[in-house]
């Protein structure tokens, strides 16, 4: 639980998000709370939850319940883990140093964006849980093989792929904002000649989009996965699968776990829901990979529905950002805090000790 100066206790994620509001400047809070075009899938990603009905067992002698998960040899107090974003000294002088910390008194796994604003080595010094590395596919492979080879020195547990950016979805909060990332901040683990075009403003434009055309590689096909896989010894992560169809090629070229997840509906406008499509994506790979997952999770009973339905970890990608803004270090140790305390809570309404006793007996969905 945290207070910030005088106010009422922050008990939920929502209450973050209230206290985020005030304290983020307006453009950065549309670059964190935005979407794709209309926003849809954003939208959709929340409604999905509310479709969702729980089926809880009674008389089960549940008096506690343990929310404790192993994933490539490390074990977490809580499947509740930080989603990769970027730049979080938009919201807080320390960054993700700060988030680091939080997620580590929570013992919650962090996945550091590749567009991070404090070196992969600083937030390695900060971290007391689990840290994995996200990647986008560049143009410039050296400086992907340098990020890997340096997050494997450092300790990193993972490398997280996000295929779904081909190009930048049109967020069109960002092109009316001119959005472009300034005020001291910058990815500062990759050449400032990489970045140089996220920070120039352009009304009525993306800065951020703009450096997507010039950095990122649209090129990228299954078969280039293997060029990865050889950087290092680290598991290989994909984020951003939504289909059957994916799920299975993503087995069958190497992929160590794979992420349910349309990137907070930043990416395809119209896409579906991420919660409507693990359960397809679940079933095609069975026991072959774990399967995480990202995507309007705001409650620790949304979280339970997502590891009923097949997920082994559940990311959060705004929540945290919240909580960084609101209280630092100790607000995203709120956030994770107040997530698993729900869903800790709810598994014992559900009669469920573990998080192997959740099955999709527990949930119902297509609404009342």
């Amino acid at each position: 639980m945290t207070r910030v100066r005088s106010g009422p206790p922050l008990l939920t994620a929502a209450d973050y998000r209230h206290s985020a509001e005030r304290t983020a400047e307006p453009d950065v809070w549309d670059f964190i709370e935005g979407g794709a075009e209309d926003e849809r899938t954003l939208a959709a990603n929340l409604r999905a939850f509310d479709r969702v009905r729980l089926r809880p067992r009674m008389l089960a002698g549940v008096p506690d319940a343990d929310t404790s998960v192993s994933l490539f040899g490390t074990r977490y107090a809580t499947p509740i883990g930080v989603a990769p974003t970027a730049y979080h000294r938009l919201v807080d002088p320390e960054g993700e140093v700060a988030t680091a910390r939080g997620a580590g008194a929570a013992g919650a796994l962090f996945v550091v964006g590749m567009f991070a604003s404090r070196t992969i080595e600083d937030v390695a010094g900060a971290s007391t849980s689990g840290l994995w590395l996200q990647l986008y596919w560049l143009r410039r492979r050296d400086v992907m093989r340098a990020l890997a080879e340096r997050a494997e020195r450092s300790g990193y547990g993972a490398l997280m792929l996000t295929v779904d950016v081909p190009r930048m979805g049109r967020r069109w909060r960002d092109m009316r904002n001119g959005f472009a990332i300034g005020g001291g901040v910058a990815a500062v683990n990759i050449d400032p000649a990489v970045m140089a075009s996220a920070h120039e403003r352009d009304a009525g434009r993306s800065a951020i989009a703009k450096h997507t055309a010039d950095a990122f590689d649209p090129t990228l096909t299954w078969s280039d996965l293997a060029w990865l896989r050889s950087c290092t010894r680290l598991p290989l992560v994909l984020k951003g699968i939504l289909t059957a169809e994916d799920a299975v090629l993503a087995a069958e070229h190497g992929a160590d776990a794979i992420v349910v997840s349309n990137h907070g509906g930043r990416q395809l406008d119209g896409a579906v829901a991420s919660l409507d499509a693990l359960t397809e994506v679940a079933d095609a790979v069975g026991d072959r990979l774990p399967v995480l997952f990202d995507g309007g999770v705001r409650r620790g009973a949304d979280a339970l529905a997502a590891l009923a339905l097949g997920a082994r970890m559940v990311l959060l990608g705004r929540p945290p950002l919240w909580g960084l803004a609101a209280g630092g270090a100790d607000g995203v140790a709120g956030v994770l805090r107040a997530v698993t305390g729900e869903l800790e809570h709810a598994m014992v309404l559900s009669g469920r000790p573990a998080l192997d006793a959740l099955d999709r007996s527990l949930v119902r969905t297509g609404g009342v």
